[in-house]
């Protein structure tokens, strides 16, 4: 070992804006996963939300 310490090799650090924009794409599929599956259940059912008939 060298006394005047280990030199680093230079790293780039990935930015915080490309967490920023991977973690707003996850969120604008969800969020789409989220709208079509709604559309297709108002199109198949005509309704969104519906409780089973209990008997």
């Amino acid at each position: 070992m060298s006394p005047q310490g280990q030199i680093r090799s230079g790293n780039v650090a990935a930015s915080n804006n490309l967490y920023t924009v991977i973690l707003a794409l996850a969120l604008g599929i969800v969020l789409a996963t989220t709208v079509f599956v709604a559309y297709k259940c108002y199109v198949q059912y005509d309704t969104i939300f519906k409780m089973p008939a209990s008997y």
